[in-house]
């Protein structure tokens, strides 16, 4: 999953401190993609289509706003806001949309899927991030070290010394506590330029890119690069609403392709 880049003069220069701390990054945004999109493959969730489109532009609308709303140093979303962050995480409520499930809206080259979560889902949610972190991590210091604790240079067993030092909580770094006891609205986003879609679905999601971005936007049979990349731009929400812990995840999705 995680291809060991060839070093670059910028990249040896930095400092093992700093490499770790952007290595633990990257693990920790594709951790949250895990968990986010693994739903239909790991927790019976369903790939819902047609959701409305008035429905879905006034979420894409609403998390606009919020994203506006929040200082770029914070993912707090200030008060003034709380009240459309708490509409749109309630929308399952009464006879809404399903929790737990994929809504997708589709347009040529366009797709947009909202899902949300609840009390216990919002709980595995977090156990999964968590896992899937963890795991990666692991697994990079063992392969690190297996090829290239030969060396024995000082920076070399810096960078191991500070990959071992990493330790991170997903429910702290996200905020859970301070939502939980405060009462806060958090917006967290995560972006890609391209993002390859059949990774994104079989992979991931366990479905096919034609079951996610639709048939008349599928990649054909023997994809090019230019057919799998689609732009890729996912908004998490969270907070308590009446009691109940909830997250809403939106994700716009459109394709590169300039023939689009």
């Amino acid at each position: 999953m995680y291809d060991e880049p060839q070093e670059d003069p910028a990249e040896q220069s930095l400092d093992p401190k700093a490499q770790a701390r952007e290595k633990s990054d990257e693990f920790r945004m594709h951790a949250e993609l895990a968990a986010v999109f693994e739903g239909p493959r790991k927790f019976d969730a369903q790939l819902v289509p047609g959701l409305e489109a008035d429905l879905a532009r006034e979420i894409q609308r609403t998390m606009g706003r919020l994203e506006k709303a929040k200082t770029p140093d914070s993912p707090i979303l200030p008060q003034p806001v709380a009240a459309d962050a708490a509409n749109l995480l309630s929308l399952p409520k009464a006879g809404g949309p399903s929790t737990n499930d994929y809504h997708i809206h589709r347009r040529p080259g366009e797709v947009m899927i909202v899902r949300w979560l609840e009390g216990e889902q919002v709980e595995t949610y977090y156990e999964r991030l968590q896992a899937h972190f963890d795991v990666a991590m692991t697994a990079y210091r063992q392969e690190e070290r297996s090829a290239r604790e030969w060396k024995q240079d000082p920076k070399t067993l810096a960078y191991f010394d500070a990959l071992d030092a990493i330790e991170v909580k997903m429910a702290d770094r996200y905020l859970r506590n301070e939502i939980r006891k405060l009462n806060l609205f958090v917006l967290s986003t995560q972006t890609a330029d391209e993002i390859n879609i059949a990774y994104l679905a079989d992979h991931i999601m366990g479905a096919s890119a034609a079951e996610v971005v639709g048939n008349a936007s599928a990649p054909p049979e023997e994809p090019t690069e230019q057919d799998l990349a689609w732009f890729f731009k996912l908004f998490s929400l969270r907070g308590i609403v009446e009691g109940v812990e909830r997250m809403c995840f939106f994700t716009f999705l459109q394709k590169t392709d300039e023939g689009w």
